[in-house]
């Protein structure tokens, strides 16, 4: 998990995270992440980007639909987060505390 502030556009997160991301085939994002930089970083590592491109780019953008399609199990993650009004509405304004938050409705809801 990694948290950045809330009002930062996911071009900045993705350059923030892009030097821990883990070892992985694929990565599935949204369209905010359709950035040429962030597709060439990573490429770099190794990582096959699944990511659609946005409806006023110039240039289109290829992407696997059906993998993309399975990005709805994340986004079923964090209505599940969203679930916590702990961390839906994040009372806690530490960024520490607030992870841990995050950590410990994510442990609770993996065992249910």
């Amino acid at each position: 998990m990694f948290v950045i502030a809330g009002r930062v556009s996911d071009y900045t997160g993705a350059a923030a995270m892009l030097r821990s991301l883990p070892q992985a085939q694929w990565m599935l994002a949204d369209q905010g992440y359709n950035a040429d930089w962030f597709t060439y970083a990573l490429k770099g590592k190794w990582i096959k980007s699944c990511i659609p491109g946005r409806k006023g780019r110039t240039k289109s953008v290829r992407h696997d639909k059906r993998r993309y399609k399975r990005r709805n199990r994340i986004e079923i993650m964090f209505g599940r987060l969203k679930d916590w009004r702990r961390a839906a509405t994040r009372y806690n304004r530490c960024p520490i505390v607030f992870l841990s938050a995050i950590a410990l409705a994510a442990t609770v809801i993996f065992w249910l």
